[in-house]
């Protein structure tokens, strides 16, 4: 059966199409909703700007929370005695795996993929995408633009970083753990200043998340209150 004729059989199999046009780089500014208007393809911007809260977490939630928190400052991630990847997908994967949640379940081989973009197919299948307001400790955190991922110097390119949520600050600041080069670290968002670094008094709303280099296009942004895709709710 050719791809064509695949792709149309069903609806979930569209769906599955779509996010394989993202898993290879592709631009798009597509949306495709079930009935439950569950099933989102994020767009590219800025969204949620009424978030953020902190919703009461379910015991498993605050144990994935706090699995990521324990590794700020390593460079590597080790559960159960197996290693994962020293990237953002590596991170969340291996803290999710301390709560027995597979992040890659049921997806087979996707070629050309990355690891951000599988993860989101699975929350699309098992969980729920959103945009807050609310926001649960341990949610995932996805993010557009923070590379240039197709490799044509443009800012065009979806689900290229992921994060672990540890908690929202009275502000409304989020606060996630996630993995870059320089390691694991703690990192900020607030969607309601999603252009503003530092607050007057010097507290860190947006911390730089895609590194500048010259010859960068115009509408390429940098802090992750600008490169925020969606959240994701797995666990209950």
């Amino acid at each position: 059966m050719g791809r064509a004729s695949f792709c149309f059989s069903r609806p979930i199999s569209l769906l599955v199409c779509l996010l394989i046009g993202i898993l290879s780089g592709c631009a798009t500014n597509a949306r495709l909703f079930s009935s439950a208007d569950r099933m989102l393809l994020p767009t590219t911007g800025t969204r949620g700007m009424s978030c953020c809260a902190m919703a009461k977490a379910a015991p498993r939630q605050t144990a994935l929370a706090k699995t990521a928190v324990r590794f700020v400052g390593q460079s590597r991630i080790q559960v159960g005695g197996r290693k994962y990847n020293p990237d953002c997908s590596g991170f969340v994967q291996g803290v999710y795996a301390s709560q027995r949640v597979d992040l890659y379940s049921g997806l087979g081989k996707l070629d050309g993929g990355n690891g951000v973009g599988r993860i989101y197919t699975h929350v699309v299948e098992h969980g729920r995408i959103h945009y807050g307001p609310t926001v649960h400790p341990g949610d995932l955190v996805f993010f557009h633009n923070t590379w240039d991922f197709n490799g044509d110097g443009l800012p065009n390119d979806p689900l290229t970083h992921i994060g672990v949520v540890e908690t929202v600050e009275p502000d409304g600041t989020v606060l996630f753990v996630s993995s870059l080069s320089r390691g694991i670290q703690r990192y900020r968002m607030n969607l309601q200043h999603p252009d503003t670094h530092k607050a007057a008094d010097g507290r860190v709303l947006n911390d730089f998340l895609r590194r500048r280099h010259r010859g960068d296009s115009r509408g390429t942004y940098y802090l992750t209150g600008r490169l925020f895709a969606a959240f994701g709710t797995l666990a209950r």
